[in-house]
């Protein structure tokens, strides 16, 4: 789950959390089907993140705001909106979840890649094999009598 006991606090690693006051949730209308429900009762949630002034370290911010996804506003604003289930609830589950992913995702420092080489025996094991594939088919061609 999201939160540990009543700690109003969203945990994205042990040592990382944000407190639920800096995510702003409204409840809205969900589009698409669901006959007369979906035009009276509100399930849909909008949850809207500021970067720029939420207590997430200096770092994370700039990584972040560094993504290339159409959800961050110009402002800095994460919007993310759930309506997949019918229950409010539910929603407000999924919408937290999502934005812990994606916290939890701008957390994660990629290996560095340290460029290898094939060795020199590889190499010439490659040529080897080559050459002798090579002559395998030069033996199929035509028998001169």
């Amino acid at each position: 789950m999201f939160t540990r006991n009543d700690d109003k606090l969203l945990h994205i690693t042990d040592s990382l959390a944000i407190p639920l006051s800096e995510v702003e949730i409204s409840a809205v209308r969900a589009q698409g089907p669901g006959g007369q429900n979906v035009n009276k009762v509100s399930s849909a949630i909008h949850l809207r993140f500021d970067i720029r002034a939420s207590s997430l370290p200096e770092f994370y911010q700039e990584k972040l705001l560094a993504l290339n996804d159409q959800r961050i506003t110009k402002d800095g604003v994460l919007v993310l909106k759930a309506q997949q289930s019918r229950s409010q609830e539910k929603n407000k589950g999924e919408a937290l979840l999502r934005l812990q992913e994606l916290l939890l995702s701008v957390t994660v420092i990629p290996k560095k890649r340290r460029p290898t080489a094939p060795s020199r025996s590889s190499q010439l094991k490659r040529v080897d094999s080559k050459t002798r594939r090579g002559k395998d088919k030069a033996m199929r061609g035509k028998v001169d009598l």
